[in-house]
Formats: structure tokens, C-alpha cells, sequence
């Protein structure tokens, strides 16, 4: 075709192929503007695209990221959207973003709140910009594979449990700009082997280090003057730490079972120190405790096993509960006079040899000293008041023990178990033995019991079996259960006036006790206070017994003779027979005096015999009356009995005085009196032994 209409006009070809080479140009030209600008295109049209992964609000013309819908992965987060500066991270905006491996915070950004990279468990390494100055509670928790993290120069605010169980970190830098560290900020980083706490820290929070158990060292800055309740606890490969002049406090529970740390030194500065601060610190051989501190709390050195001697300064006035129990190598211990009491389980189960208690002290605690096995000696002092609940239980050591004359009771199990104990002098002035207070004191062969002593407790000095003699005095008015079972060295015992019963057991398995006196003000024989009291040949119950209780003289295989001074009482099972069955009878005879009562059937329902006490003088033999300065009679009743002979020189007050004890031969014993000169009248009875 020659000629091509353009513009509704025919031109010719040259025309035309001019006009095209313009047009080719130009479609040319086009061509590469398109391709130039592709790229270009590409760069506006990404930033959206990632822009469009984050959630976010705009307030006050800066934007808080507060969500993240993409992939993961590596993210940075864009420092401007909508040509505005993004500032802030808000609560939980990557919470549970398990898949996030890194992230770029930018420049610009001046706080991380609450939760916001909580259980990111693939979140490997994170920077903070200089531009953050806050760190939200739980910001990183749980963000196990977190290995390093590098905090700007203006944080100033950490919030609790920021990194809290972050258990790959290995090195955190706390920048001098940070003033506290919050509670359980790093608490369970259990890789965490350093770290380095800024200049400017005044306060460590609690637990804020607790569970760092790869922690080796730590340099409390200057300027701390707290640290708070378990701040390092369980920092089990923590083996030094220094502790500023500054600080004041040491919380509860802060080095507790730091079981590496072999000493540690409290400043000057420090006033109190919290409860079981350094207890279970099992390497810990030695402590100073400054003359500032004031207050000791309960158990703070307990389970230290490694400690072996401690010094308390004169500032302390009481060593509290537990405050060194089972230090187990601890073995001296300087108690100053400012102390005034010693607290329940201050020093149990230590190695302690010997202690002084200083004369400032008025009262030493339930288990002060207990099971401190190599203890050979202690003194109470005239101060102390009382001496508590198992105070020196078990204490297998103990030879010699002197006790203050200003006690007034001596506590249930005070000296249980001190089965080294020889003698021991209970001073006037005490009131009361408490229950087992010398139960199993196996070598205790005397004891002197003060006419001050009102009440004597159940099992007080029961297994004391070389105590030979006891004499209970006549203030006693109370005897426990059991209170002499198993003494089985005992060979005589004398029960006061003031008594009114002998209690179930009181002498169960006195094997040894040959005599015993009961007295008038007696109404009641307990069970089994007698049982198995082998060597027991007689026993005289006084007319005030109304009552015997169940097997009260069982197994007494040596018991012949029973005496009973008034009518019959009640009698309880198996009283002279084992267990209340006629398997085993004692071969005991009860006796009773003419003109009492209540006999009758008293035989059937004991198993032994009952037969009248009838013992006759006969005055009309030759050998009755004067004889050779002596006045004399015979005794006739059945042989092998024994009677006893009293006199005394006034019937209308009498005072019987026992002069002698007379056992017949052949139905007869003849008595005499050489003294009966001396006396302007004399009047002589027969009464059972």
C-alpha cells in the first residue's frame, strides 16, 4: 500500500515512514521509561506489603506496633509507617510469636511493654536501641533460646520478670542508666553465667536473680542498699559475691542453697538480715557479721554444714529460731552478754563441743541445743528463767549440766536422750519437770529434786536406768504417767504425803525397786504402776487406797506379801496376774487387819489369797516383861510372817517411832527394848511391815 490515511488525509510513503520513525521513537522511549520504572515500583510496593504484617494504632501522630501477623522469622520492625515514627512496642504485641527467630528494633523506639516478646521460644537475639528507655513486666519471659541481649544506654525502667526463665542467656550487661532491678527480672536464667549490674542500681528486687544456677560470681555495685527477698536463691554455682558497703538490708531467702558459696562478708552498713538468707549454703565455711547488724532473722544460717565457728557481735541482743541448726561442723560459737535469748532451734543438731551462755540470757528455747551429739558440757546461768521444750534433747555427749537457781521449769524433753548424763542438781526454785524432761538419760544415777517442785511430768525420768535412789519431796502434789517406767537400777522409792495418787506406770518395770513407801494421802493406785517391778518382795497399801487399777502389781514374780492397812478397795483386772488372765499369778498373800471390810470374794476376783493379819504378844511366858534392863515379849503367829514393832511415849498424841522388824521362826520372834529406861513411859504397837 502506497499511501496511508492519517488524520482522515492521504500521505504519501515518505510522509508515512517519517511519521513512523517518530512513533518508533517514541514507543521505544516508552518502552525503556517502563522498564527503568519497574524496580522503583517494586520499592514502594514492598514496604507495604511488610508494613502490612504489623497491627498498630497512631496517637498523637506516632505509631505503637501493637500485634505481628507475619511469618517469623527475622523481623525488622520499620522505624516509620505512613511517613510516621514508630515509637513504642505495646503490651503482648509479639506474644506467642513462636516462630520469630530475631528482631530488629529501631532506632527511635523509646519503650517495650507488658508481655510484648513473651514465649518467643525461637527468639535467639535481641538489641535494644539506645532510644528505649522502658522495658515492660514479662517483656522477654519465657523466650527460652534467647542466648544474648545487648540493652541501650537510656533504659531506665526494667519491669518485673522482664527476662524471667530466658534459659539460654548466658551474659547480661545492666546499663548504668537502670536505678533498680525489679522482682524476677532474670529469675530462672539458668545459663546465665555473668553479670554486670550498672552504677547506678540503689535496690536489687526479689527473686531477681533466683534459679541462675550457672551464676559463678556477682559484684554488687556501691550505692545498693537492698537486696531483696530471694534474690539469688538457688544459685547453686554462685561462689562469691561481694556485698557493698551501701547496702543496709539483705532480704529473706536471698542466698538461700547458693550451696557453692564458700564465704561471704556482710559490711558495716548492713542492720538486718532477713530470714533464711543463707541457709542451706552448704559450702560456707566462715561469715563476719558486723557490729551494725541488730537484727538477725529465724534460720538465716541454718543447713550451713560447712560453717565451723561464728562470732555475733554485741549489737545483737537475740538469736532468733533456727538461726545456725544443723550447721553440722559448727563447732564454737561466742554468744555476747548483750544477747538476752536464745530462740527454739538456734543451734540443734550442731557440732558445738562446748558453749558459754553468757549471764545476760533469761530464757533459751524449745530445741535450742538439740541433737548437738558432741556437746560434753553446759552452764545455764542464774539469769535464765526457763529452760524450754526438748532444749537439749539428744544431746548423747552431755556429762555435766548446771543449771541457774533462777529457773522455774524445765521443759517436756529438755534433756531427753542425754544418754551421757551422770548427775544432775535441779535447783530450788523449780517449779515443775515437764513431760520426759530426763526420759532416757541412761547413765543418770542421781538426781536431787528441790522441795520447790510442784509437779513432776509424764515419762520425766523414764529408761533412767542407772538411777539408783530418788527422793520425790513433800511440795510434789502432781506425778505424771510413767514418770520412773523402766528404771531399772531403782531400788527404793518414797512417795510424799502431798501425793493423793500414783499414776498409771509410774514404776512399770522397776526391776530393781526392793521398797517402797506409800503414803496415807494416797487414794488411788494407777494400771500397771507397779507391773514387772521383779525384786518387789512387799508392799503395804495405807487405808486411804479406795481404788487398785488394772495389773497394778502384775509380774511382780518376787511380791509375798501384800498389806492393806483399811478396808478392801476396788480392784481393777489382773492386779497381781499378767494382763487380767490367770496364765501367771504373783505369788503374793493380801493381808488385811481385823475390823475392815469388803473382803469377802476379794480372793476369786484377784487370783491370790486374802488372809487376816492377826499376830498375837504373848505375856504370860517367862520371857515377857523386865528382863536383865531390857523389857521384852514374844510374837507368836504363823512362821515365815513379819511383823513390825513401834513405840512411843505418849498415847494421847502419839509419835510412833518404828524400832524394829521382826520375821517368825517357828510361829514365834521374840522383841526387846534396851532404851525403854530412858523414856518415863513407853507404849509399844505391832503393825504390818
Amino acid at each position: 500500500m502506497d499511501m496511508l490515511l492519517l488524520d482522515g488525509k492521504r500521505k504519501d510513503m515518505k510522509t508515512t515512514k517519517a511519521v513512523f520513525g517518530i512513533i518508533t521513537i517514541t514507543m521505544s522511549i516508552v518502552r525503556r521509561v517502563s522498564v527503568l520504572t519497574l524496580p522503583l515500583l517494586l520499592l514502594l510496593i514492598l514496604p507495604a506489603v511488610v508494613q502490612a504484617q504489623f497491627n498498630y494504632t497512631n496517637t498523637n501522630a506516632t505509631i505503637t506496633i501493637t500485634g505481628y501477623t507475619g511469618p517469623g522469622g527475622a523481623v525488622t520492625i520499620p522505624s516509620t509507617i505512613n511517613n510516621l515514627p514508630v515509637t513504642s512496642i505495646g503490651d503482648g504485641a509479639f506474644d506467642h510469636c513462636t516462630s520469630l527467630t530475631s528482631v530488629t528494633i529501631p532506632n527511635g523506639v523509646t519503650s517495650i511493654g507488658t508481655n510484648a516478646f513473651f514465649y518467643c521460644m525461637s527468639l535467639t537475639s535481641v538489641t535494644i536501641p539506645d532510644s528505649v528507655a522502658s522495658i515492660g513486666e514479662s517483656a522477654f519471659g519465657d523466650c527460652f533460646n534467647l542466648a544474648s541481649v545487648t540493652m541501650g544506654n537510656s533504659v531506665a525502667s526494667i519491669g518485673d520478670s522482664a527476662f524471667a526463665d530466658c534459659t539460654s542467656l548466658t551474659s547480661v550487661t545492666i546499663p548504668n542508666s537502670v536505678t533498680s532491678i525489679p522482682d524476677g527480672a532474670f529469675s530462672g536464667c539458668t545459663s546465665l553465667t555473668s553479670v554486670t549490674i550498672g552504677s547506678s542500681v540503689t535496690s536489687i528486687g526479689d527473686r531477681a536473680f533466683d534459679y541462675c544456677t550457672s551464676l559463678t560470681s556477682v559484684t554488687i555495685p556501691d550505692g545498693v542498699t537492698s537486696i531483696g527477698t530471694n534474690a539469688f536463691f538457688y544459685c547453686t554455682s554462685l561462689t562469691s559475691v561481694t556485698i557493698p558497703n551501701s547496702v543496709t538490708s539483705i532480704g529473706g531467702w536471698a542466698f538461700n542453697i547458693c550451696t557453692s558459696l564458700t564465704s561471704v562478708t556482710i559490711p558495716n552498713g548492713v542492720t538486718s538480715i532477713g530470714n533464711w538468707a543463707f541457709a542451706f549454703c552448704t559450702s560456707l565455711t566462715s561469715v563476719t557479721i558486723p557490729s551494725s547488724v541488730t537484727s538477725i532473722a529465724e534460720s538465716v544460717f541454718a543447713g550451713c554444714g560447712s560453717l565451723t565457728s561464728v562470732t555475733i557481735p554485741n549489737s545483737v541482743t537475740s538469736i532468733p529460731d533456727g538461726a545456725f541448726s544443723s550447721c553440722s561442723n559448727l563447732t564454737r560459737v561466742t554468744i555476747p552478754n548483750s544477747v538476752t535469748s536464745i530462740g527454739s532451734s538456734a543451734f540443734c543438731d550442731t557440732g558445738l563441743t562446748s558453749v558459754t551462755i553468757p549471764g545476760s540470757v533469761t530464757s533459751i528455747g524449745g530445741w535450742a541445743f538439740a541433737g548437738c551429739g558432741t556437746l560434753a558440757s553446759v552452764t545455764i546461768p542464774n539469769s535464765v528463767t526457763s529452760i524450754g521444750n526438748d532444749a537439749f534433747w539428744g544431746c548423747a555427749s552431755l556429762t555435766s549440766v548446771t543449771i541457774g537457781s533462777s529457773v522455774t521449769s524445765i521443759g517436756d524433753d529438755a534433756f531427753a536422750l542425754c544418754t551421757s548424763l551422770t548427775g544432775v542438781t535441779i535447783p530450788n526454785g523449780v517449779t515443775s519437770i515437764g513431760t520426759n524432761a530426763f526420759f532416757w538419760c541412761t547413765n543418770l544415777t542421781s538426781v536431787t529434786i528441790p522441795n520447790s517442785v510442784t509437779s513432776i511430768g509424764d515419762y520425766a525420768f523414764g529408761d533412767c536406768t542407772s538411777l539408783t535412789s530418788v527422793t520425790i519431796p513433800n511440795s510434789v502434789t502432781s506425778i505424771g504417767d510413767g514418770a520412773f517406767v523402766d528404771c531399772t537400777s531403782l531400788t527404793s522409792v518414797t512417795t510424799p504425803n502431798s501425793v493423793t495418787s500414783i499414776p498409771d506406770g509410774a514404776f512399770w518395770g522397776c526391776s530393781s525397786l526392793t521398797n517402797v513407801t506409800i503414803p496415807n494421802s494416797v487414794t488411788s493406785i494407777g494400771d500397771a504402776a507397779f507391773i514387772e517391778c521383779n525384786s518387789l518382795t512387799s508392799v503395804t497399801i495405807p487405808g486411804s487406797v479406795t481404788s487398785i487399777g488394772d495389773a497394778a502389781f502384775a509380774y511382780c514374780s518376787s511380791l509375798t506379801s501384800v498389806y492393806f492397812a483399811g478396808n478392801a478397795p476396788s480392784f481393777g483386772l489382773g492386779v497381781f496376774v499378767s494382763g487380767g488372765l490367770a496364765t501367771y499369778n504373783d505369788p503374793a498373800t493380801v493381808y488385811y487387819l481385823p475390823g475392815t471390810t469388803g473382803w469377802d470374794g476379794v480372793s476369786t476376783n484377784t487370783g491370790v489369797p486374802v488372809v487376816l493379819w492377826l499376830p498375837q504378844v504373848q505375856t504370860s511366858n517367862a520371857s515377857s516383861g523386865v528382863k536383865s534392863n531390857q523389857f521384852g515379849f514374844t510374837i507368836n503367829w504363823s512362821s515365815g510372817m513379819t511383823v513390825a514393832v513401834d513405840a512411843c511415849a505418849n498415847l494421847a498424841n502419839p509419835t510412833w517411832i518404828p524400832l524394829t522388824t521382826n520375821t517368825l521362826t517357828s510361829g514365834t520372834a521374840y522383841f526387846s527394848d534396851p532404851e525403854w529406861t530412858k523414856h518415863p513411859s513407853r507404849f509399844y504397837r505391832l503393825r504390818m511391815p
